[in-house]
């Protein structure tokens, strides 16, 4: 492996990505999904979010074939694109990150990943995970690593460990109807600069049929699923990773990339859908 070179914080986060959950797990659909995530990269997404979980490495293979196509054309190059993927909690010794990533690698045609994360915590000691991606770090094979449904006291337990403090994102449900992690895990998160990855940031598409939404978006001509986007990513520090196959949710979405939401916009929202009070349970798909 090369020595991969690690770019600063900010310089690593897009404020929109795009999330392969449940691509990769049907034949049929595979000539279609390669083609969005290669449609995506040719719109100017540059975060590309995946799984060794996702269609069994299904997802991590439509991924490798679609940025195989951009870089045969000379779309874009490597180091260009931000790939994230994740090892299941039954792979998380340091034996087992180390062949889960290689395995990873392989599916997705490339060299080292730059963002890899622990999916969710598991029964393997974290020293043990911890371990693991330093190995994979010194090998070249990942830039960064991350954890994913890790709550408040998860990672006060992860950066309390030797290496912990090195932990680059953490990925969670976040969402207008999931704001929890707004009352603690997110402001923690800010003040240490460390990103959080918002999955299913549009509720699996509830949010996009919301009535109240709607008409709180139109006269801003964003739709309600744009306006949930916008919302997630307001005040920096989240980086928004909604799926989308069809190429206007394509389009869509990297236009709420770039919304700001003003005050009245956001104490309608509040309204809306009321921040916690109190701390609450990590919402967990």
């Amino acid at each position: 492996m090369r020595n991969v070179a690690v770019p600063p914080a900010d310089q690593l986060w897009p404020a929109l990505g795009l999330g392969t959950w449940r691509m990769g797990e049907s034949g049929r659909k595979r000539r279609e999904e390669i083609a969005a995530v290669r449609l995506a990269l040719e719109l100017g997404y540059r975060l590309i979010d995946t799984a060794e979980m996702y269609g069994d490495g299904g997802a991590e293979e439509v991924v490798g074939a679609a940025l195989a196509e951009a870089l045969r054309a000379g779309d874009l190059r490597r180091e260009d694109v931000i790939l994230v993927s994740k090892v299941l909690p039954s792979n998380a010794s340091a034996a087992g990150v180390r062949a889960a990533c290689e395995r990873s690698l392989r599916r997705l045609g490339i060299d080292h990943v730059d963002l890899y994360l622990l999916h969710w915590p598991g029964s393997h000691p974290l020293s043990q995970t911890i371990a693991g991606f330093e190995a994979l770090q010194a090998r070249g094979a990942i830039a960064r690593w991350g954890v994913s449904n890790f709550d408040f006291a998860a990672m006060h337990e992860l950066v309390a460990l030797p290496g912990g403090g090195a932990c680059a994102a953490n990925q969670v449900y976040y969402s207008l109807g999931e704001r929890g992690v707004d009352f603690d895990l997110l402001p923690w998160q800010r003040r240490r600069g460390l990103p959080l990855m918002a999955y299913c940031p549009i509720d699996q598409g509830a949010l996009a049929r919301d009535a109240r939404l709607t008409a709180l978006a139109r006269p801003l001509g964003l739709s309600a699923a744009q306006l949930a986007l916008a919302w997630a990513i307001r005040d920096g520090g989240v980086v928004a990773i909604p799926k989308a196959v069809r190429e206007a949710h394509l389009r869509d979405n990297l236009i709420a990339g770039s919304f700001e939401l003003d005050v009245a916009t956001r104490v309608a929202i509040d309204r809306l859908y009321p921040p916690p009070r109190k701390a609450q349970r990590l919402a967990v798909i």
